[in-house]
């Protein structure tokens, strides 16, 4: 497809793109991704349940000399396979970043190290995930993909980004919109 015939669709922005089971791409298999960004340039996104068990906040704070706050901290994700040591931060809209890419009125991430330094002394956003790397689509990829049903598109919704355990992310963003993940390929095989 000729990139300039690809139809520009802006309305994914802010919304979730959940992996089916034909997922053709293993390093999606069962994941929620979160759209920061569409446009006719591509897509971005970035995974929001797929922590990284293998580092933490709190090294992170302490290998760039910022103090560790007293709360517990939330784990660090594997964003996605594009740039996988870039560290960016999705946060609540109760926090203002200098430089934020804003997705919805909610919800914005930035990659500014004055958050860092303000969630070090406790003056951060109330919600946040820190990511390393995301998932990035050149024009016209993303909506080849979905023609292809190796993902489904909902609404997203701030509770399962910042407050579901990351093991029910994959199931609960399905079920929020009427859909059991589980008999998904069922469904779509009979249809």
């Amino acid at each position: 497809m000729n990139p300039e015939n690809t139809p520009i669709i802006d309305t994914l922005t802010g919304s979730f793109l959940i992996s089916t089971f034909r997922m053709p791409d293993p390093r999606f298999s069962e994941q929620v991704l979160y759209i920061c960004a569409h446009s006719h340039e591509g897509v971005m996104a970035v995974a929001i349940n797929k922590p990284n068990y293998f580092l933490s906040l709190d090294e992170i704070l302490r290998s760039v000399n910022l103090p560790v706050p007293e709360i517990k901290l939330p784990s660090i994700y594997h964003g996605g396979p594009v740039e996988p040591t870039m560290a960016s931060i999705l946060f609540s809209s109760d926090y203002q970043a200098e430089q934020q890419l804003v997705i919805s009125d909610t919800v914005s991430l930035s990659r500014e190290v004055r958050l860092l330094e303000d969630i070090a002394r406790g003056q951060g956003p109330e919600k946040f995930l820190f990511l390393l790397g995301y998932a990035g689509w050149g024009p016209g990829q993303l909506e080849q993909e979905l023609m292809s049903e190796g993902w489904l598109v909902v609404p997203a919704d701030d509770t399962l980004i910042f407050d579901v355990p990351d093991e029910e992310k994959w199931q609960r963003a399905a079920l929020l919109y009427g859909i059991d993940i589980a008999t998904y390929e069922d469904v779509v095989g009979n249809a």
